[in-house]
């Protein structure tokens, strides 16, 4: 009788064990991967315009801060040093979900074999967004954006006015989540070069530009026959895609000035974006987002700081910005 006592506590102790590793496992690994971070990865380049324009590292710790704090899905770093340096050590953008550009045409990646080692890393899924005069790297690299992003800047078939866009309407799309119709004046280029029959682009943020953006001479950023031809149209300033072979990208022609970032709505569609192309679910009010404070908007800048630019008038720009 001890000996079949014995042997129904080993049964039972067996069929523990067996549980435990069956049912208890899978569960905590499915609370690891629950609880793991989405790494984003921001590329500044260096600013350029003063002390308040293509204030690109600026931007991006801005972005990256409120994503820090109020995503818990996301890690967001900024590598502040540009595109990687070491020969073939793409390592800091290892394991990333997505990957935001914002420079000066093409002056980040450079030479084609960068180009080449960031289409391998969208290859794999990876996000990819581009913001303002990063879209314009010349046609030579246009050809990738068009893959990733589904869209660019091309010299002399697009043009790069400064304007009030009022985007009276928005698409239902998880970027636009919580987001408003909105104005805000910055340099919207448009008039960009899409992928054939806009085939995966949806449309984010479309307004009509003055006529008065359309009557530039012909050249490379100041206007064209075609541009000149759509007099009263609307035009596409910012956009989603969704690329045949998997992974998602962004585009986004604004963001000439640090203060555009101020403004609630644009702030929080920029967010929301970042989240959508790296996997990230979109809350269904968006990414939460209070308006940055004069000290926010400081951090950061680069340059010889103009002596009209008091702390008190970057406040009055930030409440202007969201009357």
């Amino acid at each position: 009788m001890t000996e079949i006592l014995s042997r129904r506590r080993q049964v039972v102790i067996i069929a523990a064990l067996l549980c435990s590793v069956i049912c208890v496992h899978p569960a905590g690994v499915r609370a690891a991967e629950a609880t793991a971070k989405k790494k984003i990865v921001f590329i500044p380049g260096r600013q350029s315009h003063g002390w308040d324009g293509h204030a690109y590292t600026a931007d991006c710790k801005l972005l990256a801060s409120i994503l820090n704090e109020n995503v818990p899905a996301v890690e967001a770093v900024v590598l502040e040093g540009g595109w990687p340096k070491g020969a073939n050590d793409y390592s800091p953008l290892r394991g990333a979900a997505a990957i935001v550009i914002a420079c000066d045409g093409n002056g980040l990646l450079g030479s084609e074999s960068n180009w080449k080692a960031l289409d391998e890393i969208a290859k794999k899924g990876v996000g990819i967004a581009y913001l303002h005069y990063a879209l314009d790297p010349g046609k030579e690299y246009g050809k990738y954006l068009l893959n990733w992003i589904g869209g660019y800047y091309e010299q002399f078939w697009s043009v790069n006015p400064s304007w009030l866009a009022d985007f009276k309407t928005l698409p239902n799309h998880p970027i636009t989540r919580g987001v408003r119709p909105f104005k805000v004046e910055d340099e919207w280029y448009y008039h960009m070069r899409f992928v054939a029959d806009m085939a995966g682009v949806t449309p984010i943020l479309t307004a009509v530009p003055p006529d008065s953006t359309r009557k530039g001479k012909d050249g490379p950023h100041s206007g064209n026959p075609e541009v000149r031809s759509r007099m009263g149209m609307p035009e596409h300033v910012a956009w989603a895609y969704e690329r045949p072979s998997g992974g998602r990208g962004f585009g986004c022609s604004g963001g000439h000035t640090h203060w555009v970032y101020t403004q609630n709505d644009f702030r929080k569609l920029i967010l929301n974006a970042v989240c959508w192309i790296a996997g990230v679910e979109v809350p269904p009010d968006g990414v939460a987002t209070k308006t940055p404070t004069a000290a926010q908007m400081e951090a950061n800048l680069q340059g010889d700081r103009p002596r009209q630019w008091t702390t008190e008038r970057v406040r009055q720009t930030i409440e202007a910005m969201n009357r």
